[in-house]
């Protein structure tokens, strides 16, 4: 084959590599609602979508962040997470490499035929290739070869089949990035959790310690009277055991504290210590009206998620479309280009030692016994059922965010009803305290009312717990949290 000849059919090959066969990727309808049930917040100019708030501008702890960050550096599925995007990443590099062809050196080869030495009356014995210097005493030197050089193949992308590849090595580097955005912000939801519930356990045995100071006055009110005879033991022993109540809520409350560092301390990636806090359960987030949730659409572009899910899609239809190349006819180029001899004195005898040469190939499935086209039809009902799939995920997180918003507003309105039942609580333990000493009051009602006070004062910390805990979710739902920075709403 001339030179001319083999620019004239690579040129024509290379121009049908162009010929990319498969269905490019569409993303499918995804019904998504104009907006999201319960949403009460309007947009109004200057505000910011919740998700694109960074999570360092979302919390106001200056300890909760340095919690935040110790976990991303540490946290074990954060580190694994880098680990999965690193072996991504140099895949699709390596995939890059495909559309050029292979090239193997042959440095040295020796290679010596022997006969044995009754070939010519045995003409049916076998023949035999060593590297050895000498023949063997039963076998003498046939023939040897001396050669070096390159050789190389490569295969001509004709129908795509290396874009295709690339699609779904491109997706599957994407979605290990994804998959360390998704690690990334339930991380930060479990840190900030358990960082919300370590204050909700500080605030309530402050509530307990409290409480039981006021029962040991109560106590003490009730022993003088008993002294005097005014009222019996039984009063002393009612009083005393509504203070034990107090008392125990202590050790209890402790230990919680203690088992929720040490969970805190799983998650940043640190052996058992004490946590430092910050602020108090009433400060530690910023959850001001100049914040939107934003149209449902935005949750695709933010949820990791869903993310994930249309990656997954697009390597299922890379998928598809690379069974059904299958079924297409393969070329591909090789050739060798070195010397060799028979002596090793004649080994780089130049030109004649020369040796050279180009082969194409072209193979094409006739007969499979139906395996091709199955495999290309069940690879389109893997991509419908990937569609599927993300379909499904799109639905979970629009109904994800819109219990996360009736959440967040209802529990306002549980606060505000528990504050107000702190308050009467409070005013009942100071009358009851005042009737009981003017003796309008039993010994009974005081000790109710110091109970009363109790509950009301530990479901306050629970729900404003709860109420922080829930605006983390709906933070989480709408995709946020792994933004370094807030984007700015125009």
């Amino acid at each position: 084959m001339t030179l001319k000849q083999l620019v004239y059919i690579t040129a024509v090959l290379v121009s049908l590599s162009a010929c990319k066969v498969g269905k490019r990727y569409v993303q499918p309808e995804l019904n998504l609602p104009e907006n999201f049930r319960g949403d009460t917040l309007t947009y109004q100019q200057d505000t910011i979508a919740f998700a694109q708030v960074s999570w360092r501008d979302f919390f106001n702890d200056p300890q909760l962040i340095a919690l935040i960050d110790t976990a991303l550096v540490n946290n074990y599925d954060m580190r694994t997470a880098l680990k999965n995007i690193e072996i991504a990443n140099r895949n699709l590099r390596q995939n890059k490499l495909e559309y050029l062809p292979s090239v193997d050196g042959n440095i040295a080869t020796v290679n010596r035929q022997f006969r044995s030495k009754d070939f010519y009356s045995n003409p049916s014995s076998k023949w035999y290739s060593e590297s050895g210097e000498e023949a063997p005493d039963n076998l003498f030197q046939y023939q040897s070869q001396f050669s070096a050089g390159l050789e190389f193949s490569w295969e001509l992308d004709i129908w795509g089949r290396i874009a295709h590849q690339q699609d779904a090595l491109k997706s599957d580097f994407l979605d290990s990035y994804e998959a360390k955005n998704a690690i990334q912000t339930r991380l930060i939801a479990d840190v900030a959790k358990g960082y919300f519930n370590l204050i909700m356990l500080d605030a309530q045995i402050e509530v307990a310690k409290r409480n039981l100071l006021l029962n040991d006055s109560t106590l003490r009110m009730i022993r003088l009277q008993y002294d005097a005879g005014e009222i019996t033991a039984l009063a002393i022993q009612q009083t005393e055991s509504q203070r034990l109540v107090a008392a125990s809520l202590i050790p209890e409350l402790e230990k919680e504290i203690a088992l929720q560092e040490n969970a805190l301390n799983v998650l940043i990636g640190e052996m058992p210590n004490v946590v430092t806090r910050g602020f108090k359960i009433d400060s530690l987030m910023n959850t001001e009206n100049s914040i939107t949730l934003g149209a449902p659409l935005e949750i695709i572009r933010n949820r990791p998620d869903i993310k994930r899910a249309e990656y997954a899609l697009i390597a299922a239809n890379a998928e598809m479309n690379l069974r059904q190349i299958m079924r297409y006819p393969q070329l591909s180029l090789s050739g060798v280009l070195g010397t060799n001899a028979m002596l090793p004195k004649n080994w780089y005898n130049i030109p004649g030692a020369l040796l050279g040469g180009f082969a194409g190939g072209l193979t094409t499935p006739i007969f499979r016994n139906g395996r091709l086209k199955n495999q290309w039809e069940v690879a389109k009902i893997e991509r419908e059922k990937t569609e599927l799939e993300l379909q499904k995920t799109v639905m979970e997180a629009v109904h994800e965010v819109s219990n996360a918003v009736i959440t967040v507003e209802k529990q306002k309105e549980q606060i505000e009803l528990t504050r107000r039942r702190v308050e009467n609580s409070e005013l009942a333990v100071r009358n009851a305290s005042l009737l009981f000493m003017s003796d309008y009051a039993t010994y009974l009602e005081v000790i109710t009312a110091q109970s009363n006070a109790l509950s009301s004062e530990l479901a306050l910390v629970d729900i404003r717990q709860k109420q922080l805990e829930a605006y983390v979710d709906l933070y989480r739902a709408l995709g946020g949290g792994w933004q370094e920075t807030t984007e700015t709403v125009e």
